[in-house]
Formats: structure tokens, sequence, C-alpha cells
């Protein structure tokens, strides 16, 4: 026999003890844990593999750093503190096309930087897209008719997925582009929805009825 053996079995707490000790330590482990497995049965999301993927290229889109013109102010402005386009994930401008996915392009595209132009894109991985930014960059601005020497339109040389009208344009709306093209990654083509401002200043504008 044992010391053990003589000690009485008893449901009485010492004196001094205080019993509201053994609560404090119970923190309610099991039942939490049986809240959160009750919950999860419900939070699950069913999608495809390639909605996973086109998420994430539109959250990390990585610009080459390339500009051309007037209108690679505006985008310098927009990738500033002020407008921060890295808020929507695409402020990690690249110094080489090898790890960029998207180009804007960003003011005149001449004769002589055509060949420079294409080069870069042709050296960007799959998938790139590529953004015209500003007028001259859509269809040669006012260059259009008697400048020789510039290209009408950048989409003459690489396949364009965004138009940016302007000359240039704000750094507002390069980030209304950019949520545009992040539409189309996402594969949804939307409805175009003219912000307040254009048809109010539309009212405003003079003009004399025709009747035709």
């Amino acid at each position: 026999m044992t010391a053990r053996d003589y000690i009485p079995d008893s449901t009485t707490p010492p004196p001094g003890y205080d019993p509201a000790r053994e609560q404090m330590l119970d923190f309610g482990v099991d039942a939490d844990l049986a809240k959160v497995v009750a919950s999860d049965r419900k939070n699950f999301i069913l999608t495809t593999l390639d909605e996973v993927f086109n998420w994430a290229r539109l959250s990390s889109i990585w610009p080459v750093t390339f500009g051309l013109a007037c209108c690679a102010i505006e985008m310098m402005s927009a990738s500033a503190t002020r407008y921060d386009i890295d808020r929507f994930g695409a402020g990690a401008f690249r110094p080489t096309p090898r790890q960029a996915d998207l180009m804007i392009v960003s003011g005149t595209v001449t004769a002589k930087m055509a060949s420079r132009l294409k080069r870069i894109y042709d050296q960007m991985p799959e998938p790139k897209w590529v953004v015209a930014m500003g007028s001259c960059a859509i269809g040669g601005g006012p260059y259009f008719k008697y400048g020789y020497h510039v290209v009408k339109g950048v989409d003459l040389l690489v396949p364009v997925d965004v138009y940016i009208p302007g000359c240039p344009p704000r750094p507002e709306v390069l980030l209304d582009g950019l949520m545009r093209l992040q539409d189309k990654i996402r594969g949804r083509r939307g409805r175009f929805r003219p912000p307040v401002w254009v048809s109010e200043y539309a009212k405003k504008i003079p003009y004399q009825n025709t009747g035709k």
C-alpha cells in the first residue's frame, strides 16, 4: 500500500479555494469550434479555374515603363500619390517588357518609334494588353492630316484593347480606362454609363438646330 491509498476522496474544496477559478479557465473552445464548423457549411464558393486566374490577372496588372509624349506626364500623375493607380493593383511599372503584361501607349507614335514599340510588344509575355491613351495614339491626333511622320493609330501596329480619348486625357480618365480593361479581363462586357458631367456639359454647348 502507498501513501495515496490513505488519502480520502472528497469533492469539498479545501479552505480558501475559490471554485470560480475553474470557470475562468474554461474558454469555451469546444463550443466555438462547433459554431465555426456549422458556419463553414454555408461559406463556400463555386467558380472555375479560369475565373480565378482572371481575377488574379486583373488584380495585379504590371504596366511596362513606356512613355512617348505629353500623355506620359498624365500617366505619371496617375501613378503618383494623388490618384494612386496602385489601388487597382497596377502600380508596379516594370523596367523590362519581359515582366510586364500591359502597354500604355501614351503619346505620339512616330514612324521611327513604330519598330521599337512593336519590338517591346513582342517581348511582353502572354497574356498581354494594350491601352491607347490620347488622341495621338488612337488616330494621330492633330498630326493626322499633315504629320507624315506620325502613325495614324497604334492599332495599325499592335492590337488595342481599350481606347482612352483626350488630348491629353486626365489621370481620372486613365483610371476609368484601367477599370474597363479589368472588366474585359474578367470577361464582363458591362454597359456604358456616361458620367453625369458629360450630359451636363453637353447641355451647355451652344448649337443651332437646323432641323436636319
